[in-house]
């Protein structure tokens, strides 16, 4: 089989399967797993598949820049804002992340609802100004431009010293065996702190970021209260989940 032949069974399968293990598809083709495992570099190094040990898993679109990301999934991201708000009780603390289901969910929280929000996120502080029972604590730090948010040690060391009932997270992969990932490890980093704060902690995912992996881990499963999405309950990655006690909040 020819290299472009190759690239083109792996990409089938990624798309079929939701995963490479390299050792089936080198036993499958009858060729050694280095070659494999040469095609998936290939495939990381144009963006088109996150190697992981044995094989690999589908790149999240999520990985683009801040501005970019706006014009991803933007009906899917409204609907999960939607759910997510619904969260947020009157007189509660809300730990909100960044990124642009985040800024949707703060568009989505009813203007005069009496609550804190406790973010790392200028973009979703500036945005709750026009909230006027709304009281914003942001967090500070080395501004991740990528996401528009506050990351390192700083910025880690202030969310220790804050405590809320709910944490909305985002993330740019949604996997049943990668966790939950995003492409910068400070970022992650960041996430834990955040979460580690929270009574509860959802996680904000429109469908286009099920199934996929970026490169670090956020936290597993078991370290989450639900998933906030609008794949389908018949989606197998959903059903997966599903199976494994993960609790799942469909929007409407």
């Amino acid at each position: 089989m020819l290299a472009a032949e190759r690239r083109d069974h792996l990409l089938g399968l990624l798309a079929r399967e939701g995963k490479i293990v390299a050792k089936d598809v080198a036993a499958e083709l009858g060729i050694s797993e280095d070659s494999v495992r040469r095609d998936l570099r290939d495939l990381a190094a144009e963006g088109l598949c996150q190697r992981v040990y044995g094989g690999a898993l589908p790149t999240s679109p999520a990985v683009v820049n801040y501005q970019a990301r706006q014009t991803v999934a933007p009906d899917g991201k409204r609907k999960v804002a939607s759910t997510a708000a619904g969260l947020v009780r009157p007189g509660g603390t809300l730990i909100l992340d960044g990124g642009t289901t985040a800024l949707a969910v703060v568009h989505a929280l009813p203007r005069e609802l009496d609550c804190t929000v406790i973010t790392h996120s200028p973009t979703i502080a500036a945005a709750l100004i026009d909230h006027p029972r709304a009281e914003v604590f942001l967090l500070g730090g080395r501004i991740f431009k990528h996401s528009a948010v506050a990351c390192g040690a700083a910025a880690v060391e202030a969310a220790q010293n804050v405590s809320a009932d709910l944490c909305l997270l985002g993330v740019t992969g949604v996997h049943p065996e990668a966790g939950l990932t995003t492409g910068d490890a400070d970022e992650a980093a960041m996430k834990r702190a955040l979460a580690a704060r929270a009574a509860d902690t959802y996680v904000l995912a429109s469908s286009e970021k099920i199934g996929t992996a970026s490169r670090f881990r956020v936290l597993p499963w078991e370290e989450v209260s639900g998933l906030i999405t609008d794949a389908g309950p018949h989606d197998p990655v959903i059903e997966q989940l599903t199976e494994r006690g993960v609790e799942i909040l469909a929007v409407g």
